[in-house]
């Protein structure tokens, strides 16, 4: 995430509601109906199922009370409303708890077609989808866990699964990629870039070597990760991903494939 944030988190009230206003309510709307085509061409049945299933109003912005509801019923998991900004440690362990942090603020109409960080488009439109799901749910929760486990220098190497995968993860459907990834769900831009255009590199989904790959946030990802059996992902939920982490610190980053910036993990 950006080191700061010109947005400021919307504070819920006591039933854990948000007054959005007529414009947000807008810009959600007019996000949704844009994006809506864009991940029915381009996202994986995954993401697809998921997202009929959770339901997400496409006229307002959601209120996280009732994507919990919907959620604790299909996997146990629910969204809780943080600041734009938090860090790892805190993110490991509220995903260990199966509660997914959720940036409660959207993005302006400047940002429309593009913000660094997280905003409520991004974490409800993005990423509930796949919390639908108990395979994904459980994947996720296995990243917290390890989390827990892993000290301030092993973070920046164990969110590079997550990045890869959850993120920005792309599959085989249909002799072809589809984005898995979150992050590609709600970019209008980089979801057709990252299954259709010839600049990126696609490597095949290999645990130890996405964890030696530094990423930035800031731009179309240039190395996206594909999985060919979603099994494979599934299976790294009973691994010893510390154990992993070690051996790619042993073996060390790989060179960057962008243009240096402070904030690349």
């Amino acid at each position: 995430m950006p080191k700061s944030t010109s947005y400021a988190a919307k504070i819920p009230d006591a039933q854990g509601h948000i007054a959005y206003d007529a414009e947000e309510d807008a810009v959600w709307r007019d996000l949704y109906a844009r994006q809506l085509p864009n991940v029915q061409a381009h996202s994986a049945r995954a993401y697809l199922d998921g997202l009929a299933r959770v339901g997400l109003p496409e006229t307002r912005v959601p209120q996280c009370p009732d994507v919990s509801e919907t959620l604790r019923a299909l996997t146990g998991w629910q969204v809780q409303p943080v600041p734009a900004l938090i860090p790892f440690g805190k993110f490991f362990s509220m995903l260990a708890e199966r509660a997914f942090p959720a940036a409660s603020f959207i993005r302006r109409r400047e940002h429309f077609d593009y913000i660094e960080e997280p905003d409520i488009f991004h974490e409800l439109f993005g990423h509930t989808p796949l919390l639908t799901d108990p395979r994904f749910a459980g994947f996720s929760q296995a990243i917290g866990q390890a989390g827990l486990r892993a000290g301030p220098k092993e973070y920046a190497w164990l969110i590079r699964l997550y990045w890869f995968s959850i993120e920005f993860g792309l599959v085989v459907e249909d002799g072809g990629y589809k984005a898995l990834g979150s992050g590609l769900a709600s970019s209008v831009t980089e979801l057709p870039w990252s299954v259709q255009d010839k600049g990126p590199e696609r490597r095949p989904f290999n645990i130890i070597d996405i964890l030696r790959t530094p990423y930035r946030i800031d731009i179309h990802q240039p190395i996206y990760f594909v999985i060919e059996d979603l099994d494979d992902l599934f299976a790294a939920a009973e691994r010893d991903l510390l154990a992993d982490v070690h051996a790619a610190q042993a073996l060390g980053l790989h060179a960057p494939a962008y243009p240096p910036k402070d904030d690349a993990a």
